[in-house]
């Protein structure tokens, strides 16, 4: 008797910005294979547009939409998403999350107690965190059993020594959590992955990437980070 074959799960991806959410659906397997990605912008502005693209036939809709913030765009999301039939294959959320602060240095499940320290870290990041809260809480409600997976933008630079972390500013506020942090490290982590499988790990010993300097040993260190240097970081 033919055993039949599973379909293949798949993994959404999140992004949400301060007025924006990129995302993209991917298939599981031996390597991760992209199937569609868009994204809303103008969140909370006149003529939000909800864009996608299918990765294989590069078919691309473009939708009008109502987007006062960006807990209200997931069931729009989703119902397009729905439309191609993979949601019911839909294994894992992962989101792109900005501020994990001093707590949060590798990527974690999301839970009740994460959600409400990320809430306590908000007037660090009031431009992202809200959004990024809203959202992992509407698919909880819309997918209560489904794993949610948290990556932080600042996980990357926690290795950094604490005199790059130090501001000009009374050492009473680092108690309170006001310290360079560095920002878009899931990017920088990627470049110089990147780096290193195209020049060879050698190279990407001591790499600049934009604002941030790594190197070590295991060459994905972060020595220091120029994010925060001026004070309206």
């Amino acid at each position: 008797m033919a055993i039949p074959s599973r379909a293949p799960a798949h993994i959404l991806t999140i992004n949400a910005g301060s007025s924006s959410i990129k995302f993209a659906l991917f298939q599981t397997g031996q390597k991760l294979v992209r199937v569609v990605s868009g994204s809303v912008e103008r969140i909370g502005l006149p003529h939000p547009v909800l864009t996608m693209t299918e990765s294989a036939s590069q078919h691309k809709e473009r939708h009008d939409i109502q987007a006062p913030d960006h807990a209200t765009c997931v069931p729009l999301l989703l119902e397009r998403l729905e439309h191609s039939g993979r949601l019911a294959t839909l294994s894992a959320v992962g989101h792109r999350i900005v501020h994990g602060g001093k707590q949060y240095s590798t990527p974690q499940c999301v839970s009740v107690e994460m959600l409400a320290e990320l809430r306590r870290l908000v007037p660090l990041d009031p431009e992202h965190l809200p959004a990024a809260i809203g959202l992992i809480e509407a698919l909880v409600q819309r997918y209560p059993d489904l794993p949610q997976v948290a990556c932080f933008d600042t996980a990357f630079h926690r290795d950094m020594p604490r005199v790059a972390k130090l501001l000009p500013i009374p050492r009473r506020y680092e108690a309170l959590g006001v310290q360079r942090y560095g920002f878009h490290g899931l990017s920088y982590a990627f470049l110089v992955e990147e780096l290193a499988r195209v020049a060879g790990q050698e190279v990407a010993r001591t790499a600049w990437c934009s604002h941030t300097w790594a190197t070590g040993p295991a060459w994905r260190q972060c020595i220091t980070a120029s994010v925060g240097t001026r004070p309206w970081h």
